[in-house]
């Protein structure tokens, strides 16, 4: 047995033993606070195990509405001391980098110390993303409850930094409860069983990694489908039939990043770094050196929301008003004209911003916060029910240049420069005509 499992087993022991459990329904309701008030002010480790365990299992045993009022409570009572924020604030001096760091300190909320009590129980991290996951489906419900998340988001931020992610290459050999996970996560086309499992990770020609996180050694974080072809793909259905012929590896030019999934909803938000796809390039690139193109096809899938906001009176300066006409009167067929739906998503993906000042779509934020160009449009290239609906079927190519990568991240992330082939841009800036 290694020192950290050992050590492991030994802190699990110490948190799931003695009378503090109490009853095997656990506490609910205004007792949980109460025991949140104790965990603060313990200084004890093993009683300190003992009571984030008895925390997180009776937290988990809540009803919904129970959940929400535990999540009020927390944003109202372990918030950041205004007195001794007012006190540090007094004494700060300019220039004194120690009062400073008083100020800081003192300005952070309790309710982000308790996460972090709550986590030092073995096995606590994945617990405390699924709560954030449930904190996510109640901030409609209650605004001020952003200010716990905003708690969670940053401790996130650093326990799921870059550095902490390890990637593996999942086959047919993993274990079948991951296996499982990945049917169940595929977010961007459905794996409908385990033979169409088979072939995307088992065939000669495709590829699956993961990425994952010590904490979570057995749940996938992220994970991307490679698919290994001779020429850049223009539409899905090729690549996911059971009919198509497989490729020998070593026949291969191309790799194509299919599907990109992200696996922890209590995540969301969360950066990942800006460089995962670089590292599954490298790995492809370790094992089959010919490959010469690295692409993506990529859904689109904010689109027909972007042109129905477009439409309400929003971004007009995008689409002017006899654009706006002509779309208008189109915009509700399923089987809109395949060139005006390409035009519309190359004027989209190059155009159109968010609050943030990032590009709109999410797909596109995450392709050109990671290095890759804007390559191709491809109208009728995903006509499932769920293609249709995003975005009238389009999807789009992402090309990474591994030459170019760092230089067109290093453009986006500095001023939101959009990289896009000179294809693109033409078709961005073509008249939408009726």
């Amino acid at each position: 047995m290694t020192e950290k499992s050992f050590l492991s087993d030994i802190l699990k022991r110490i948190a799931r033993a003695g009378p503090f459990l109490g009853p095997k329904n656990g506490p609910v309701g205004p007792e949980l606070i109460s025991l949140c008030e104790i965990l603060l002010g313990d200084r004890g480790e093993a009683s300190g195990l003992k009571c984030a365990l008895k925390i997180l299992n009776g937290y988990e045993q809540l009803d919904d509405e129970a959940k929400l009022s535990f999540f009020q409570d927390v944003t109202n009572r372990f918030g950041v001391d205004h007195e001794a924020l007012a006190t540090a604030v007094a004494d700060w001096k300019e220039g004194d980098n120690a009062s400073a760091r008083t100020v800081y300190l003192a300005a952070e909320p309790r309710s982000q110390e308790l996460i972090r009590r709550l986590n030092r129980v073995p096995g606590a991290t994945a617990r405390l993303v699924n709560m954030r996951a449930e904190l996510l489906k109640f901030l409609k419900q209650d605004a001020e409850l952003k200010w716990l998340d905003m708690d969670f988001r940053h401790l996130f931020s650093s326990w799921f930094n870059r550095g902490f992610l390890e990637i593996t290459q999942i086959d047919w050999t993993t274990s079948a409860s991951v296996l499982e996970k990945i049917i169940a996560y595929e977010a961007v086309h459905e794996i409908k069983d385990w033979d169409d499992l088979r072939q995307r990770v088992a065939e000669a020609d495709r590829r699956l990694f993961a990425f994952f996180h010590p904490a979570m050694p057995d749940d996938p974080l992220i994970f991307v489908e490679v698919a290994l072809t001779k020429t850049i793909p223009g539409s899905i259905a090729a690549i996911l039939s059971n009919e198509r012929d497989v490729l020998d590896p070593s026949d291969a030019s191309a790799a194509v990043f299919y599907s990109i999934s992200n696996c922890q909803k209590g995540l969301r938000g969360i950066s990942f770094g800006n460089f995962l796809i670089k590292q599954v390039v490298a790995e492809l690139q370790r094992e089959l050196p010919g490959l010469s193109t690295y692409v993506t096809l990529s859904p689109v899938p904010a689109l027909r929301r972007w042109v129905g906001g477009v439409l309400q009176g929003e971004d007009e300066q995008i689409l002017n008003l006899e654009e706006q006409a002509i779309i208008r009167a189109n915009a509700e067929h399923a089987d809109l004209d395949p060139a005006l739906a390409a035009k519309l998503a190359a004027r989209y993906l190059v155009n159109a911003r968010s609050n943030r000042g990032t590009v709109y779509d999410p797909v596109a934020h995450f392709h050109l916060g990671n290095g890759a160009i804007l390559h191709k449009v491809h109208a009728q290239a995903d006509m499932s029910d769920q293609g249709v609906a995003n975005s009238w079927g389009v999807m789009v190519n992402y090309l990474y240049d591994e030459a170019r990568i760092e230089d067109h991240h290093q453009s986006y992330a500095t001023d939101g420069s959009v990289a896009a082939s000179s294809e693109v841009r033409s078709l961005a800036s073509s008249k939408i005509k009726g």
